[in-house]
């Protein structure tokens, strides 16, 4: 069970920093093999997989104390220059670097009680959208929740406007929409990023409520995001390709990238555009035109 929800599977007010710390710490040392880190393996049974934290604390100049106090969620006061030097034994990507340093760094919320920040798109933002009628695009918050949209992207994904604001959040749409499961082709790997995405989020947003929450809810109510939430991958992809199966069009394979906004990093415009003149171009030119009436098909 997330470390964002208690032993009865009910939401807990914030993330387990500590717990989280030494989550994250244990399952990026457990991927790693002596040869990965320069070590001889003198082919001793190993109890547990991945490195040693006597052979970690090695190849970080730690000590092994040192390390094994960390890695027992005790964070504080760890310097920069030596979580560099952990974070490089490690091999951590610059992601996993920036998660660690947000694991181990102060917490925002300086009254003890956790957060709940509501995230409100700007109109200005909104009317951009708007004015944006051939490629599909949409704002997300940094729980996930789709802030704001255009008529292409309700064309692609589906009339977000039908559903409840808490249920357009791309964790609930893929976890606990079954048509979400037909839409992306590779489902697994879209559920994976989402949840890796969500992971980045929470170490950098320990203490909201309504992050905790979702957390908690999707690992009550589905068995992939808990598996997936165990493994501690993080992601902040920012281009990439999706290929989806639509109900009207068929398949489509689609480029997106991703634009924090310039006045709130925590929200991001992401836009999908098709290759020039192929079928992806030419299907997603018929759903922009349909727009909405998209997501319907006709009998």
């Amino acid at each position: 069970m997330s470390s964002l929800s208690d032993s009865g599977g009910r939401p807990a007010t914030g993330l387990d920093r500590r717990a989280e710390l030494s989550e994250f710490l244990r399952t990026r040392r457990a991927r790693l093999k002596p040869a990965d880190v320069g070590l001889a393996d003198y082919g001793n049974r190993r109890r547990v997989p991945g490195l040693r934290r006597e052979e970690l604390a090695q190849v970080a100049g730690v000590s092994v104390s040192y390390y094994t106090h960390l890695e027992q969620g005790n964070g504080a006061n760890v310097s920069g220059e030596v979580l560099d030097s952990i974070a490089r034994a490690l091999q951590l990507t610059d992601v996993e670097h920036a998660h660690l340093r947000h694991l181990v760094g102060p917490t925002r919320q300086k009254s003890g009680r956790p957060s709940a920040r509501t995230q409100r798109l700007r109109p200005a933002v909104q009317r951009l959208l708007d004015s944006i009628t051939d490629v599909p695009a949409y704002v997300n918050g940094f729980r996930m929740d789709i802030l704001g949209w255009n008529r292409p992207a309700a064309a692609l994904f589906g009339n977000w406007a039908e559903l409840a604001p808490e249920e357009r959040n791309w964790g609930r749409l893929i976890f606990l929409s079954p048509a979400m499961r037909d839409l992306f082709i590779d489902w697994e790997a879209k559920a994976s990023a989402v949840t890796g995405i969500l992971r980045v989020h929470a170490g950098s947003h320990p203490d909201d409520a309504r992050l905790a929450s979702l957390v908690g809810e999707l690992s009550v109510r589905s068995e992939e995001f808990r598996r997936m939430w165990a493994g501690h991958e993080v992601h902040r992809k920012a281009h990439g390709v999706l290929r989806m199966n639509h109900p009207l069009v068929g398949e489509l394979s689609l480029s997106y990238e991703t634009f924090p906004l310039a006045d709130d990093s925590d929200q991001a415009l992401v836009t999908y555009h098709a290759e020039s003149d192929s079928e992806s171009d030419a299907a997603l030119r018929l759903l922009s035109s349909w727009g909405t009436d998209a997501t319907t098909p006709a009998s």
